[in-house]
């Protein structure tokens, strides 16, 4: 297995820091000048247990800078909120926005962490008048979370999912509002947007995000790529990725060096067009 023939040489992910921000990304780090991309998003964009994500197989593919704004286990929250993504964003001559799940941001009915968003922070009144009988104190992450409000409810559950959907939307758009350079969504899936998002497992991400809601927030100039994973993708599983023995179940679940070969050839002849726009 990977680990067993790597785990003597882990990943360097040469974190550094852009501007005065309190995130931590992945390096080695990059002038912010020129003609560049911006990549920002979650655990697989910063390309966790990844030697070469897709933004730098993207540089290499089509010869544009692409600065890597990843953030492991990131919501909507912690991109929204941070003014020096923002700004690194709209310096680019293209940013390209992971399509990120609705549970981890926080909302009418409970609150996240500002920077970890999949940890759960606390349950507001609301949602304590909803599911009187859960003890909130029980829980460090969201998704966990969520998995016992639908086995408790279904039915109050799917009023929650409403709310989630509903602010994952607004949210979205105040994020692309903010961003001045041309913005390609990116869908990162085991499966295409769906129709619907009733998963009870919460267990495709991007969580409870559908065809639907992708529609009301990709208005152009905003456009959208697709890079499904292929059953062959996924199909290589964990080859080519590098992480410890502790570490084999997370990456498990994550994408891997396949796939990201895919979402970067996926990526590159739209990323081409903004070349000496």
């Amino acid at each position: 297995m990977a680990y067993e023939k790597q785990r003597a040489q882990p990943l360097d992910y040469m974190p550094c820091r852009y501007a005065a921000s309190k995130l931590l990304f992945r390096g080695p780090k990059r002038k912010l000048e020129g003609q560049y991309a911006v990549f920002i998003g979650g655990t697989e964009t910063y390309g966790k247990f990844i030697d070469r994500p897709f933004p730098a197989l993207v540089e290499a593919q089509t010869g544009m800078a692409c600065i890597n704004l990843g953030w492991p286990n990131a919501g909507l929250d912690v991109l929204a909120n941070d003014e020096h993504i923002r700004a690194a964003a709209s310096g680019a001559a293209v940013t390209v926005v992971q399509v990120l799940g609705a549970q981890n941001l926080s909302n009418r009915y409970y609150s996240v962490h500002p920077r970890r968003n999949d940890r759960f922070v606390e349950a507001t009144p609301l949602l304590r008048a909803m599911y009187g009988g859960v003890d909130f104190t029980e829980f460090h992450f969201v998704r966990h979370l969520l998995r016992h409000l639908s086995d408790v409810s279904p039915e109050r559950f799917a009023v929650l999912r409403d709310e989630l959907q509903a602010e994952w939307v607004s949210r979205m758009k105040l994020l692309l509002q903010k961003i001045e350079s041309a913005v390609v969504l990116l869908w990162i899936s085991s499966q295409a947007p769906p129709d619907h998002a009733d998963d009870p497992e919460i267990s495709a991400d991007p969580a409870f995000v559908t065809r639907a809601m992708l529609e009301k927030v990709s208005a152009p100039p905003v456009c959208i790529v697709d890079a499904t994973l292929s059953k062959k993708a996924r199909s290589q599983g964990c080859d080519g990725m590098v992480y410890s023995e502790l570490e084999a179940s997370v990456a498990a679940e994550l994408p891997g060096v396949a796939a990201h070969r895919e979402v970067a050839r996926n990526l590159a002849p739209q990323l081409g067009r903004y070349m000496q726009m």
